[in-house]
Order: structure tokens, then C-alpha cells, then sequence
């Protein structure tokens, strides 16, 4: 491998709804590949908590999660974490969640906006996709206001479906603004930005956030930085991965972060 530390910070079990394997699986294919560390962060929508079972799934991920790191000792270091969406859209359940279990490491994403489906549900022929970003990126501000995370999970979600899927522009430019408020907040807060790479491996083509973004980041001041595959299935363990670790060394870094009781450690990009 090209890096010493390969990390993916972000997967999905069995506990999340909408994932298929194990932890057991994960980390297997994890060690397979050689990783240093991989961290379980299984869904807990927020505006869902009760009604869908998060209450229990996320209680269940952290278990799976030590588990692993049983199993995997020398082999693999493995970390539990939970991937809190929408948490302002219902911070008590949020509160609940992060007090359940001792996490590592919690993820922060805006899957939908207040009063809206997921964004991979949304028909876009009918919605107004302008104010649907701006609501969007409102939402964002608000998270990192709340801010009881570690890193902000894939920024620019919204592309990955309206300009991924559906084919739709849309001109960076306009948005410049609205990024560079939430850049300068997480750095405010000293919350991580994370790259999700996702994006490489689905039509979007690109990481969320993408490389322009990254170096804007960097150009402000951002040191804090996660890497995370989003992997939902065995085979996409680390997928991407190096190729976000080049992106973090083209937009400046040399270092990158994964967070062990939720404090930061550092390591090298080489």
C-alpha cells in the first residue's frame, strides 16, 4: 500500500436498516486488506429515534463494535461510533443516543431537511432545488451550532443525488459562500471535516466533499480531518480510501485524525 495508515472511519453493519453485513465481516475484510483501524458508525436518525428502533440498533453497534475489537486485537484496531443524522431535527434523541454507550467517535449528517424525504427520495422535477440547498446548508450551520460531534459527515450530500443521479448542474460557484460559512464554523468549533469517499465508487465521480473543497479548508486554517468510505457491504470496506488520502495531499495536508474517546490523534499522510 502507498500510506503507512490506511483508516476508514466510516461503516455501516447490520445495525444500520439499510446495510447488509456484519461487523464481524467488516473487519474481516478490513484486516484482509491490510488496514490500521477501521470505526463502526451505524445510523441513528434522529427524527426517527423511536418510531425505527434506533434506540436499541445503536445500543446493539457499539456491542458488535467491541466485539470486533476483541476479535481482531493485533490484527485490526477497531473503534465504535455512531453516525447521529439529523440530530438538531431532535436533540433529545440525539442526547439519548451519545449517552447510551461509550462511543469513540460520532459522525454529524444532514440526511433531509425538516419536512423533507432523504434526498435520494426526493423528486426533483417538483422541488425547488435552490431553496432545498439553502434549507440544506441552514441545517448544516445549525448542526455545528449544537455541535456534540467530532467530524461533519460527507458535506455536499445533496450532489450525490441531484447532480449523481439526476443529472442536474449545479454551479459551485453560487454556493461558495454557503461553504466557506460552514468551513469557517467547523474550524471556529475545531470540529473535523470529514472526506467521504462515497462518491468515487457511485456516478458523482468525485468525494463529498471534493477536492476544491478540501484545498478551501485548508487555505482557511482546517487541520482536523476524518476519511470514511460509507461502506454498507463487506466489499466496499476501504474503498476509496487512498485515493482520498491523495485529494488530502494535493489540497495540502500531511496529516489526517481518528478519534479515540473522542479526542483527535493524529496521523501521517506517507
Amino acid at each position: 500500500m502507498k500510506y503507512r495508515y490506511i483508516v476508514d472511519s466510516h461503516i455501516h453493519t447490520d445495525c444500520s436498516k439499510d446495510a447488509a453485513d456484519s461487523a464481524m465481516m467488516m473487519c474481516e475484510s478490513g484486516a484482509r486488506l491490510g488496514l490500521y483501524a477501521l470505526t463502526v458508525t451505524d445510523h441513528c436518525e434522529c427524527n426517527a429515534f423511536s418510531s425505527e428502533g434506533y434506540d436499541r440498533s445503536v445500543v446493539q453497534s457499539y456491542f458488535e463494535a467491541k466485539k470486533a475489537a476483541a476479535v481482531f486485537s493485533g490484527r485490526l484496531h477497531v473503534f465504535a461510533g455512531v453516525e447521529l443524522g439529523q440530530p438538531v431535527q431532535n436533540p433529545d434523541a440525539a442526547a439519548k443516543a451519545l449517552g447510551s454507550c461509550a462511543f469513540d467517535f460520532t459522525l454529524a449528517s444532514v440526511h433531509n431537511v425538516k419536512g423533507k424525504a432523504d434526498f435520494y427520495r426526493l423528486d426533483y422535477s417538483h422541488e425547488n432545488i435552490e431553496g432545498l440547498l439553502n434549507s440544506y446548508f441552514d441545517e448544516i450551520m445549525e448542526t455545528i451550532e449544537w455541535g456534540n460531534f467530532d467530524s461533519l459527515a460527507h458535506l455536499t450530500y445533496p450532489w450525490r443525488y441531484i447532480v449523481g443521479e439526476h443529472k442536474i448542474p449545479i454551479h459551485m460557484e453560487k454556493w461558495n459562500s454557503r461553504i466557506d460559512e460552514v468551513l469557517k464554523a467547523l474550524i471556529s468549533r475545531q470540529k473535523a471535516l470529514e472526506i467521504n469517499t462515497s462518491g468515487f465508487r457511485q456516478r458523482l465521480g468525485v468525494s463529498m466533499p471534493d477536492i476544491s473543497v478540501l484545498k478551501r479548508y485548508h487555505q482557511l486554517g482546517g487541520k482536523l480531518v476524518t476519511i470514511g468510505s460509507d461502506a454498507h457491504r463487506w466489499a466496499d470496506v476501504g474503498a476509496g480510501v487512498e485515493q482520498g488520502m491523495d485529494a488530502l495531499c494535493k489540497a495540502g495536508f500531511h496529516h489526517f485524525m481518528i478519534y479515540i474517546s473522542h479526542k483527535p490523534q493524529v496521523l501521517p499522510l506517507g
